[in-house]
């Protein structure tokens, strides 16, 4: 159920682009599932929820191409299923994380290059973050900062990382264009939709009322996110369409995920709300600056789980609405903290990626479209 997400992120974000980068574009996602599968069996499960080094990453030898993962003992927080099933349900949200980056550079990167920066994002960004929020001795977790199903882990560190590989990058030669194939974005948003029940309610790691809960919070945050982006498009004079719905509902899914096990009905239903609107209003903000974010990954993903967090630490039964304010102190820190560090690493990631092999495809290639330059290969 999760693994589709990926699918369906390929054709959310292969419908957007021109139509001689759509199937580059959705190669960047399925491709995701074949390198960071092998690295997460190798190293990347270790690292995330092996013992503890410090706190930070686990040890990369703990679990070594799965070594010792079936018929372990469960993982602590996940008492009720297999080691190996949790260890296989973890690995699509390690999948679907770089993958997500891939719509801000869409247009304008060498796949070679996009290989590299995904195995290193995921080594250098994404278990440490994993490690300290999920595990049981992980420093997030140890302080008490709530997350529920990756709004720091997944859609912060995604978000973030997009808008450093975008400022990095710098815009395309022709920024402009209109989208290939709406269908394909409609249908990808159907994907992830469904996909994000696994997601979220596969959290609770069990067929419970906390599961039921994370299911019903999820889709009426989602539900509410696509119709206030609608809604809030034909009071700003703008034309409905099916990429606000499809944008609005991505995003109150996003929004929903740090929190879906600790809020209610009710809230999530605010969550979506406030997500919608500040995602529009900085896809807005964004498109009025030389930030060249293809697909509005950090409008979308970034803003979307920052929202999310916020909210946790306001929603949550130990959250500012309860007139609680340490638990919203721990998720604002949080937040500015794995904002800052991401930044800061994936612009070295891209570094390191650029001198080794460099990102950007020449003009006549990008001019030409990535599906024949790097693929041969076109729609």
């Amino acid at each position: 159920l999760v693994l589709l997400m990926t699918p369906g992120l390929a054709f959310f974000y292969g419908g957007m682009v021109r139509k001689k980068n759509v199937i580059s574009t959705m190669l960047q996602s399925y491709v995701s599932m074949a390198v960071i599968t092998c690295l997460w069996v190798a190293v990347g499960f270790s690292m995330a929820f092996g013992d503890s080094l410090g706190g930070i990453v686990g040890n990369p030898l703990s679990h070594g191409f799965f070594t010792n993962v079936f018929g372990h003992e469960p993982f602590p927080l996940a008492p009720t299923i297999p080691f190996a099933l949790f260890a296989l349900f973890q690995l699509k949200f390690a999948i679907i994380t770089p993958a997500l980056i891939t719509g801000a550079f869409a247009e304008r990167v060498r796949f070679r290059s996009y290989l590299l920066f995904i195995l290193l994002f995921t080594l250098v960004i994404y278990t440490p973050l994993a490690h300290m929020t999920w595990h049981p001795d992980g420093l997030l977790f140890q302080w008490g900062v709530l997350d529920f199903a990756g709004g720091t882990v997944v859609h912060i560190s995604a978000g973030v990382a997009a808008l450093a590989s975008a400022i990095y990058l710098k815009g395309r030669t022709e920024p402009g264009h209109e989208p290939a194939r709406i269908t394909y974005v409609l249908l990808g948003t159907g994907l992830l939709w469904f996909g994000w029940i696994g997601f979220n309610a596969g959290s609770a790691f069990g067929a419970n009322a906390l599961s039921v809960l994370a299911l019903a919070t999820t889709t009426t945050a989602s539900a509410s996110a696509a119709a206030t982006y609608v809604l809030f498009d034909l009071a700003m004079g703008r034309k409905p369409s099916a990429m606000g719905l499809s944008i609005g509902a991505v995003v109150g899914l996003v929004a929903i995920t740090p929190a879906a096990g600790f809020v209610s009905v009710a809230h999530s239903l605010c969550i979506g709300t406030l997500a919608a609107l500040a995602s529009n209003l900085m896809i807005q903000w964004r498109s009025r600056t030389s930030i060249d974010d293809t697909l509005d990954v950090f409008p979308s993903h970034g803003v979307g789980g920052m929202v999310g967090m916020l909210m946790t630490g306001i929603f949550a039964p130990e959250g500012l609405w309860y007139g609680h304010t340490e638990l919203f102190t721990k998720e604002v820190t949080a937040l500015v903290l794995i904002s800052m560090g991401v930044f800061a690493a994936t612009w070295g990631l891209l570094w390191v990626t650029d001198r080794v092999a460099p990102l950007r495809v020449l003009a006549e290639d990008e001019a030409l479209g990535l599906d024949l330059s790097q693929h041969s290969e076109k729609l």
